[in-house]
């Protein structure tokens, strides 16, 4: 070994690199989108932080620091049942959502052309066109006692099933409004993933079930999870499915709010309820995302 190569080996090798500094090319197309988050974010929770230490006397809101809204929600037992019936919910439709549209997403990214990918991503996006609450009316003559599903079952002499103003009847709503997105972003992350390193598994004697969860699941994470974490934020803050499909009882939070405003003007108790509503979801938020870009050791 020579002298250069011993010394180019000696060296620490630097992983760092230094950041450049902002050029207002960049400030240009970054402070609109500061503004924006911070005038219609960053600002409505601050003052929805600020409105649940108010009072209400005599249905009247009253400006205050008291936090006698937070003692009486967190000590209120219907308050933990429809947080812990939420967070379930809106966790068993991530999974459950994250699972179905697995297969799905898997043959739009290997087993179609590129053609045909782009089109069945076009019709995954159509359902947005749609209102969503059009679409929940739509599943509730599907899931009804006497609707489509119930009276398909009937010519094999099954039924009629109870789905409507269910548990399941929440979680098909769920499913309905998250199921899309979650098969795009999927789709995207799985038809990035380099197919010679495919190949190499397949040549190294790994099956097509192993070469997916250990190939092609680890690299698509990033996609996955953003996928998972979507549905679950949109699942977790929903009012329509819960209130149309699973008729609100026992309720969830967002539907919480609205019993409480209604009962005597309480936004206070109710942004109460919404702010732990938030908490929870950048709690998730930001640990899965950690979880997603962190680095095998």
């Amino acid at each position: 070994m020579s002298d250069d190569t011993a010394s180019a080996l000696a060296k620490p090798a630097t992983t760092a690199t230094k950041r450049e500094p902002w050029s207002a090319y960049a400030l240009t197309w970054r402070v609109p989108l500061l503004i924006w988050q911070f005038l219609f974010f960053v600002v409505p929770l601050c003052f929805l932080i600020y409105l649940s230490f108010w009072l209400v006397k005599n249905y009247r809101m009253i400006p205050g620091f008291d936090v006698v809204n937070w003692v009486k929600m967190y000590s209120k037992g219907y308050f933990w049942d429809a947080y812990y019936l939420t967070f379930a919910m809106a966790a068993l439709a991530t999974v459950v959502t994250t699972i179905v549209a697995f297969p799905c997403a898997y043959a739009l990214s290997f087993k179609v052309s590129e053609t045909t990918r782009r089109w069945a991503v076009f019709f995954l996006i159509i359902p947005f066109f749609t209102s969503y609450l059009v679409r929940i009316y739509a599943w509730q003559v599907i899931i009804a006692e006497n609707g489509v599903i119930n009276g398909l079952l009937s010519y094999i002499g099954l039924g009629p099933f109870i789905m409507l103003n269910t548990k399941f009847g929440t979680l098909i709503g769920y499913m309905a409004l998250c199921m899309p997105l979650v098969v795009i972003l999927q789709t995207f992350s799985m038809a990035n993933v380099d197919r010679n390193l495919i190949e190499a598994a397949h040549n190294l004697g790994c099956g097509r079930l192993r070469t997916v969860f250990t190939v092609i699941v680890p690299l698509a994470k990033v996609g996955l999870i953003i996928g998972a974490v979507f549905c679950f934020i949109l699942s977790f803050g929903d009012f329509v499915s819960p209130y149309y499909l699973g008729g609100s009882r026992p309720p969830t939070l967002s539907i919480l709010i609205i019993d409480t405003t209604k009962s005597g003007q309480q936004w206070p108790k109710s942004a109460v309820v919404a702010v732990t509503m938030i908490a929870t979801l950048l709690v998730v938020a930001f640990a899965a995302v950690a979880t997603a870009y962190r680095k095998p050791k």
